[in-house]
């Protein structure tokens, strides 16, 4: 694996760089530190520069009108969007664009003519509805939702937790139980439209977010017809598990970026502020803090290139986005930790984003699978074998 960027990938990475610290960071001067949202105004500004610049649309295959954004480039630019307060969950606050939900491009042409194409021009929202209340961790096991045939439709009965945007959405991919007999091979995937009788939100959960939600859903009855089976019947775990796979490596891209900004103002900090008559930066328990901040960001950063790096070449890379998304999770809550504690108080206010950092990046040690799952995924694919 070449670790050199190219020209046109540093030069790539300098304008994103650029773009975040001189438009996106003096607009959250004025927004709520928990806030996710720009003023339409600013939004639309952003997004007419971003089109302008050839970048809108990352994650829009080439074929749909996406730009032509190889996925190792993908990521490196995913590490300089984080970097700013929201950037986390929000990077960019959007302004890059995307699809979102990826596996539309595997859908029919007239599901894509309802769904994917609706959604790219901006017109449809999606959710994407996997986790269930009985565990996420297993979704292959832990679905309960049931879907059963009757006539040419599936009546869907069950519910859905920590799924985000469904209470503002138009449809959403949901995934239900046909075949009771069987585990994985007995999912189906459907499209359902959120203003279908029997589609309900049932509340909002309330996270570490502070302003950003997660919803809980209930489906009663709910009648979707067999139109709208996204790939075949009792093959939807396979829509599901690339899904995840494949959104591990921009997942650990983000914690990366956040803790490189988190290191950047630790560094700043510790030269600028003294205490009994030197800087912090004077200090043995500072410089330690530094370097090992330094090698956490190092570590998560080769190991995400390197699954960036075999997914770019077509090969196989489940163990790759695992140990980056563990790593860098795990990484990145730690330098931002010890970037709070040179901080000292600074560190726990909102004057700083590092709080909501520290909050947010929490998460991350459990979304998209968490740590001891990625652990469970590499020791199947090193030792063989499926463990329970």
């Amino acid at each position: 694996m070449d670790l050199e960027l190219s020209d046109e990938q540093k030069l790539i990475v300098d304008t994103v760089r650029k773009f975040v610290r001189n438009e996106i960071v003096p607009l959250e001067a004025d927004l709520d530190p928990d806030g996710s949202e720009l003023d339409p105004a600013d939004h639309d500004r952003l997004v007419a520069q971003v089109k302008k610049m050839g970048f809108y649309g990352l994650d829009i295959p080439v074929a749909y009108g996406g730009p032509d954004v190889d996925i190792v480039t993908r990521t490196l630019m995913a590490i300089e969007m984080a970097q700013h307060r929201a950037g986390l969950y929000t990077p960019c606050y959007g302004v890059f664009g995307g699809a979102g939900l990826a596996q539309l491009f595997e859908a029919n042409e007239d599901q894509k003519q309802r769904y994917l194409y609706p959604t790219l021009r901006g017109e449809k929202h999606g959710f994407f509805g996997l986790t269930e209340p009985s565990g996420g961790s297993d979704p292959a096991r832990a679905i309960k939702t049931s879907a059963v045939k009757d006539g040419d439709d599936w009546v869907i009965n069950g519910g859905k937790i920590f799924i985000s945007g469904a209470d503002k959405a138009d449809y959403g991919i949901v995934f239900a139980r046909t075949d009771s007999s069987k585990g994985r091979e007995g999912i189906t995937c459907f499209l359902v439209d959120a203003d279908a009788p029997g589609f309900h939100v049932r509340r909002v959960v309330h996270t570490l977010r502070s302003t950003s939600y997660a919803t809980e859903l209930q489906f009663d009855n709910l009648r979707v017809s067999a139109a709208n089976v996204l790939g075949e019947v009792n093959r939807g775990f396979g829509i599901a598990n690339d899904r995840l796979s494949r959104q591990r490596i921009p997942y650990a891209a983000g914690c990366i970026g956040v803790a490189v900004k988190a290191q950047e103002m630790a560094i700043s900090y510790a030269n600028q502020r003294e205490t009994f008559g030197d800087i912090l930066a004077s200090r043995q328990a500072i410089q330690w803090m530094i370097v090992d901040n330094e090698i956490d960001i190092r570590t998560s950063t080769w190991l995400t290139l390197a699954a960036a790096h075999k997914a770019n070449r077509n090969e196989s890379f489940r163990t790759e986005a695992a140990m980056a998304k563990l790593v860098a999770s795990e990484a990145g809550g730690r330098v931002v930790d010890r970037a709070m504690q040179i901080h000292g108080g600074y560190g726990m206010t909102k004057d700083l984003p590092l709080e909501r950092w520290y909050r947010e990046i929490r998460i991350r040690r459990v979304g998209e699978g968490p740590s001891e799952v990625q652990r469970l995924i590499m020791a199947r694919d090193l030792l063989g074998g499926s463990f329970h």
